[in-house]
């Protein structure tokens, strides 16, 4: 698709964690703001601890519910794939993602505790004295998203990430200060910035962007992650999470060829989505860099297993569901085995192109054709979404009542 991304993730998570597990009770939107419908987890007993040495679950308790959700999420951290529902006090994430398809809803939804944060940004000064009508719409997003994201670290006790504008993607010293643009509102709102990520596009100007802006201490989560080479290139920036999307990868697999790194995975009849996480995990783990990996775009419950120690699972809320409906017992069903261990590494024979220090040229030429469109079809759609919030707020400027 020009896929939309979801408009926010909630997430929950262990204190030496940058995100946080599904422990807790999330709450969702309905993807169609119109029909805005809770559905809440609640995670009724502790999860067992099942990282036994040899990958096998403990025996459980008598009398003690196990689920499978239950089990999966004592090897990765699981996250839902879900938009940040407004009624905090039910349905209370634990940490959130803030981007323009959030705005949408917000706008879209009558009464929202959010939509103060828009009316604030609709009336900032600094973005009324700009004479351009772009200009003035681009800053009035910018404030929107800083404005929200403040007030969403006000109700979550975890970290928010901040989406940047995908129009940026190629242009390293705009992201840069889009990033301090965002940290100045989020200062102003008293948020620290180690409360904060910046989710940015895996182009090569986004990459260095991530490499800049970590070694000023400043957080980062890199996306549209299609190909070894990106993932390489984003752990030796530093990125501290890297985001692959399982399902698009093996999508286009179905309905194309031509792919050099596809067309190897399945030649030795693997999917060539979970070949890429396995391979960037390994990788990763080889070489010490300080990078979580995150799978994300996960279609169905085998995808999950097959992902069993990874740090982070992206999962629609159908897939939790049926998850945490699966009463199990951790011994026998599956043998819930972890598949990614910083063993894994010793199985790959990286290459000596592999293991270069990635740059531009590099990058590019190591970029097959499912990385190239997946990537150019992520940003086309990230950037519509920014292109219709600015459209709507061109169409409420100013806001009444403020």
């Amino acid at each position: 698709m020009a896929i939309p991304a979801p408009m926010a993730l909630s997430i929950s998570a262990p204190a030496s964690s940058s995100l946080i597990p599904v422990s807790r009770q999330v709450g969702r939107w309905s993807s169609s703001a119109s029909s805005a419908k809770p559905v809440a987890f609640n995670f009724r007993r502790p999860v067992l601890l099942a990282r036994a040495a040899a990958g096998n679950a403990p025996s459980s308790p008598v009398d003690e519910v196990v689920t499978e959700l239950d089990v999966v999420s004592s090897f990765s951290e699981i996250v839902p794939d879900t938009v940040v529902f407004d009624d905090f006090e039910k349905f209370a994430p634990t940490a959130a993602t803030v981007s323009s398809s959030l705005l949408l809803g917000i706008v879209g939804l009558p009464d929202t505790k959010f939509k103060s944060a828009i009316d604030t940004a609709l009336v900032d000064g600094e973005c009324n004295t700009m004479e351009k009508p772009g200009d003035r719409m681009s800053c009035y997003l910018t404030k929107a998203l800083g404005n929200v994201g403040a007030e969403l670290s006000h109700q979550v006790p975890g970290k928010v990430s901040t989406e940047i504008d995908a129009r940026l993607a190629y242009d390293t010293q705009g992201i840069i200060q889009r990033v301090h643009e965002l940290l100045q509102i989020y200062n102003e709102h008293d948020v620290l910035s180690e409360r904060l990520l910046f989710k940015i596009p895996a182009t090569w100007q986004g990459i260095e962007a991530s490499r800049l802006l970590e070694s000023e201490g400043t957080q980062t989560h890199l996306t549209f992650i299609y190909s070894f080479a990106q993932a390489a290139a984003a752990a030796q920036a530093g990125a501290s999470v890297v985001q692959i999307f399982v399902g698009r990868i093996r999508d286009w697999a179905r309905n194309h060829t031509g792919d050099p790194e596809i067309d190897e995975a399945l030649k030795k009849g693997e999917d060539a989505g979970l070949a890429l996480v396995k391979k960037a995990y390994a990788y990763i783990h080889r070489n010490g860099y300080k990078t979580k990996l995150m799978a994300a775009a996960v279609r169905n419950k085998q995808d999950v297993f097959s992902l069993l120690g990874i740090d982070y699972i992206i999962a629609p809320v159908k897939i939790l569901q049926s998850l945490d409906e699966s009463v199990t017992d951790p011994d026998e069903k599956y043998g819930y085995v972890q598949r990614l261990t910083p063993s894994l590494d010793k199985v790959y024979n990286f290459t000596e192109e592999e293991l270069v220090k990635w740059d531009q040229l590099s990058l590019a030429a190591a970029m097959g054709p499912a990385a190239e469109e997946l990537l150019a079809s992520g940003l086309e759609g990230y950037a519509n979404q920014a292109r219709r919030v600015e459209e709507l707020f061109g169409k409420i400027w100013p806001p009444p009542n403020v």
